[in-house]
């Protein structure tokens, strides 16, 4: 998911549709993140019916997400090829004059998603960063984190299928504000392998290429799953992305020693039943 500038506002014009909330003063409520109002059940209802004081930044914010909610959840369903412009403003029960406001075509609506999921992920992950004074600590930041992330994608498959599976579909645009939010998340990972090192004090020094590929290889971990229909069993691959981030990021001793850790001990064997003599 990547930033863009894909919010550009277009001059294109249409009539409201019957049933959109176009010019009318409606009532709605504070905006919510994507992730906490998506779902099959009343993704994209309108503003409810009737009078309110709210100013007009309010009211098009409620039409700005029911659009990037639309075009989540019909790309998830759909593809990106199969979804058009009238599918997202029918799905999301505003008129053309609306979408064409806040986007200047499909792929700027369809980044926009990707930019605004990109923040809330970021700034989720970003929370679990924490100074710890032990590996102990750190790895069990890390693990916060991991378990975060996966969450966070398998609670909302309709978002992970758009982004992991879609996105490409979206053209060169798309691939462009990909790299950027790889970048961006470089940020993170960075400062968590800075961490381990310093404590484990015997890693090798940190290069571009072990950051680089921590998030690319992560990021494909979790593609594989959703392209194989197994979106909601993310957890299932916890430890071997965690595996993988320590290599690259705090060095093979330390991926290796927190394996070790993790693997399950052998089941003991039976005690051997004393026989009581007659």
């Amino acid at each position: 998911m990547s930033p863009t500038q894909a919010g550009g506002r277009g001059t294109r014009r249409g009539r409201p549709s019957p049933g959109t909330d176009d010019g009318a003063e409606r009532s709605t409520a504070a905006s919510v993140p994507l992730v906490r109002r998506a779902g099959r059940k009343g993704w994209a209802q309108p503003l409810p019916r009737g009078r309110h004081k709210l100013p007009q930044e309010a009211v098009e914010d409620s039409q700005r997400q029911r659009l990037l909610l639309a075009m989540a959840e019909l790309v998830g369903e759909r593809g990106y090829g199969a979804t058009t412009v009238p599918d997202v403003i029918a799905a999301a029960r505003v008129s053309s004059n609306t979408f064409y406001r806040f986007f200047t075509d499909k792929t700027a609506c369809f980044l926009a998603l990707s930019e605004q999921l990109g923040d809330q992920l970021f700034d989720q992950l970003a929370a679990f960063e924490t100074d710890a004074a032990t590996p102990q600590e750190a790895l069990a930041a890390l693990d916060a984190g991991l378990r975060a992330y996966l969450r966070w994608w398998s609670d909302q498959p309709a978002m992970a299928r758009a982004y992991f599976v879609e996105l490409p579909m979206a053209g060169p645009r798309a691939m462009a504000a990909r790299e950027r939010q790889y970048r961006r998340f470089e940020t993170i990972h960075r400062r968590v392998a800075e961490r381990a090192r310093a404590l484990s004090g015997d890693a090798p020094p940190l290069r571009d290429v072990d950051v680089s590929a921590s998030v690319i290889l992560t990021t494909e971990l979790v593609a594989r799953e959703v392209r194989a229909g197994r979106v909601r069993q993310l957890a299932a691959i916890e430890d071997d992305m965690r595996y993988v981030l320590l290599k690259l990021l705090a060095g093979d001793q330390v991926a290796e020693l927190a394996r070790r850790r993790r693997t399950p001990l052998a089941p003991s064997a039976p005690a051997a039943r004393r026989v009581r003599p007659d």
